[in-house]
């Protein structure tokens, strides 16, 4: 298990510890959004990220119970990775985050993703954290 140095009791500093990296959220992202669960799909993100930091941040990311991992139903070398609640709870901190970027930054959103969250931003919400709780189900 990947352990993770705290550098201090402060909420604020120990939810960087976990989520303060440039990669982190990106991989959340893509699994609350794009419904991606495999190693292979989380290195097709436009972000493209080193193979050694997706293995770090993905072990980091199961290591503090946001995460699991198992072995794939199709190839027995293949892993999925699914959200735990505690990763279903970072939903409206990623949602958060995107109507921010869309609002100060330049941005490429899909529009009808970004009226949904604008919109209804609390039924969003709980539609993607449903989805995730599904998703982890059917593993």
């Amino acid at each position: 298990m990947k352990e993770l140095k705290q550098r201090s009791t402060c909420p604020v500093s120990t939810s960087l510890d976990i989520f303060g990296d440039k990669w982190t959220l990106l991989i959340l992202r893509d699994m609350v959004f794009a419904g991606k669960s495999t190693y292979g799909e989380f290195l097709q993100s436009a972000e493209k990220i080193a193979t050694n930091v997706l293995a770090d941040r993905l072990a980091v990311l199961e290591s503090q119970g946001i995460l699991t991992k198992a072995v794939a139903s199709d190839k027995r070398s293949k892993f999925t990775y699914r959200l735990t609640e505690k990763g279903v709870d970072t939903v409206p901190i990623i949602v958060e985050l995107v109507l921010w970027g869309s609002r100060h930054c330049p941005t490429d959103i899909a529009a009808d993703l970004l009226v949904e969250l604008e919109t209804g931003k609390e039924t969003a919400v709980k539609k993607y954290q449903q989805l995730a709780r599904e998703k982890s189900l059917t593993q």
